[in-house]
């Protein structure tokens, strides 16, 4: 059986295929047009599943999509009943829905009319769940799915034994533990689709001195639910924009007035942030991790489980991901690679997979599922830039040993430089793990100011991850845990900080990727010659990008260091060495 997985006209668009229940390939949509967040159709993510697996359209037996619009369809029209929305918003909606159940002739009208696939929705926080419990290893475990809203619901908790999802308990709209931390990062002055990590950045720096005034905006309800008090928000009134079918998406301001008359007057994005903005951020993660820790709990007490799995757009929150085993129950915990909504495809595809099958699968969590470069198609692409090459004054080399190259990289990293790092095949999700990163020396205490300021060009105030060897660990953190997909926060021990102070955030934490050989062997080789050059297991890793996606092909990740300052490129065996370095 061959089954594409997709989400479609929503946020970070993307697709998978999986060919006799293995998951072959995996991509977002945003990685290809190089709009952030990429909505609609994601056309492209599918071209390269269907080009990486070597297969036509015509080949595909059935169709999963994160979505399912019939779900829910008595509790949408009793809210619909009781409120009054603007047309606007009905025809939002409306349109949303048409497009996914249309979903055949975007096929048809995209690819080829020998399309003839089964099309399959899924229930979108199902897809979130299944995209942790079934490849997180774990015989049984509790599970969490939680973000803004998804088929008319913002939360799902529940237990899972190996066989089945059990349900126990769904926080549905208007309430959102996602809408709330989605209206604090507007408050804040950042309005950008996506932008609540910037929130989790900043909040180190300030004091939880509001979160007496920001709990009023939630309200606590039994078993570890909760409400949004409706007074601070607009979402639910139909005033709210939320554009989806296609591009960048983008969401209208959530907030009402009486936030303002609560908290203070808002940032505009232009502005400085100050120490106020600070202690918000501080108080609005403080009051979230909260309500976190309150429903694992509470869920823990209706049934005992050592594990947990935590899914959805709130799945991100690094933060408070990794002060769950301190403030529960639990003895372990998975987020996987792509936690949000292009993780609902592969959710979507294992749903019907399993739900196809008496025998109930597992599946391997490996989030380097994109495209990959060979050396002839790097050596073509810099044969095809060289006048450009040329006049920025860049040498080339090729090593014929990538162990040989690895070496260097190591020695190059140890002795200051910020080097461009693309290697295999791109990683799926959010966080680049080293095949499309930014590297450099974690001990260079100078490094993040340059590296956010002349390279990255956002924010002086968002950290840097710590990739480290995974049995260095306990060595350097305060907890020990493997953590693959930079999904978890732990606090650094306090004797090493001062080693490391380019990956260490104001408040001594760091978000660490554990790397194994099993896993990434280049990228486990490079950080094990820097340990044997600095006795430091760590490199500093960060995405491969400028203001834009993730670097996805050669030619990308070309532009990207020559305009910035970075002062090596090494693509597979290829090194590019600016006149500055030689």
């Amino acid at each position: 059986m061959i089954v594409l997985g997709i989400n479609a006209y929503h946020g970070d668009a993307s697709a998978c295929i999986f060919i006799d229940n293995q998951l072959i390939a995996a991509a977002e949509e945003e990685r290809f047009t190089r709009i952030k967040h990429s909505a609609g159709f994601p056309v492209n993510a599918i071209k390269f599943c269907l080009d990486f697996a070597k297969l036509n359209i015509s080949e595909i037996d059935n169709v999963a999509i994160n979505r399912n619009p019939k779900q829910k369809i008595i509790q949408k029209l009793l809210f619909a009943s009781k409120n009054i929305f603007k047309l606007k918003f009905f025809q939002d909606r409306f349109s949303n829905l048409r497009k996914i159940n249309s979903m055949r002739n975007e096929f048809i009208n995209n690819f080829d009319t020998s399309f003839r696939a089964d099309i399959h929705n899924i229930d979108h926080h199902m897809s979130h769940v299944a995209s942790s419990v079934y490849f997180s290893g774990y015989k049984d475990s509790n599970f969490i799915s939680v973000d803004g809203f998804g088929d008319f619901a913002s939360t799902l908790t529940g237990f899972y034994d190996g066989k089945n999802i059990h349900k126990f308990n769904e926080v549905l709209f208007p309430h959102s533990l996602g809408l709330f931390y989605t209206a604090i990062t507007q408050y804040l002055g950042f309005l950008k689709y996506g932008d609540e990590y910037k929130v989790m950045g900043l909040a180190p720096y300030g004091d939880p001195v509001y979160t007496d005034k920001i709990r009023n905006i939630l309200i606590k309800k039994d078993e570890g639910l909760f409400n949004l008090n409706l007074k601070y928000f607009l979402h639910h009134t139909g005033n709210v924009e939320m554009t989806w079918l296609t591009g960048e998406p983008k969401i209208g301001l959530v907030y009402s007035k009486s936030l303002i008359e609560l908290l203070g007057p808002t940032r505009k994005p232009e502005e400085k942030v100050e120490k106020f903005h600070m202690d918000i951020a501080a108080s609005a993660q403080k009051v979230y991790e909260e309500f976190l820790f309150d429903l694992a709990n509470s869920l823990y007490e209706r049934n005992i489980s050592d594990s947990l799995c935590l899914s959805g757009g709130c799945g991100m929150n690094s933060v408070a991901n990794g002060k769950l085993i301190k403030n529960t129950k639990y003895k372990n915990t998975y987020v996987p690679s792509a936690p949000g909504d292009s993780g609902g495809a592969i959710g979507a595809a294992s749903v019907l997979i399993n739900n196809s099958n008496k025998k109930k699968f597992f599946f391997t969590d490996n989030p380097y599922l994109g495209p990959q470069f060979s050396n002839d198609e790097i050596k073509k692409i810099l044969e095809n830039n060289k006048i450009q090459i040329k006049n920025e004054k860049v040498k080339i080399e090729n090593f014929k040993n990538k162990n040989d190259l690895m070496k260097l990289t190591a020695k190059l990293l140890s002795e200051g430089n910020v080097i461009g790092f693309f290697q295999g095949r791109m990683e799926w999700g959010p966080r680049a793990l080293g095949n499309r990163s930014i590297i450099a020396d974690p001990r260079n205490p100078n490094i993040r100011e340059l590296l956010n300021v002349k390279i990255k060009r956002r924010e002086i105030f968002r950290p840097f991850a710590p990739s480290i060897l995974k049995d260095k660990i306990v060595d350097w953190f305060e907890i020990d845990d493997d953590v693959p997909f930079m999904s978890k926060v732990f606090q650094i021990k306090e004797e090493k900080r001062k080693i490391i102070p380019a990956v260490t955030h104001v408040d001594g934490s760091g978000r660490l990727q554990s790397v194994t050989k099993e896993l990434n062997g280049d990228y486990f080789n490079l950080i094990n010659y820097f340990n044997e050059l600095t006795n430091v297991p760590i490199i500093l890793n960060t995405s491969f990008n400028e203001n834009e996606p993730i670097v996805c092909n050669p030619k990308e990740a070309l532009n990207c260091f020559l305009r910035t300052k970075m002062d090596y490129l090494v693509m597979e065996n290829y090194i590019l060495i600016r006149s500055s370095n030689k």
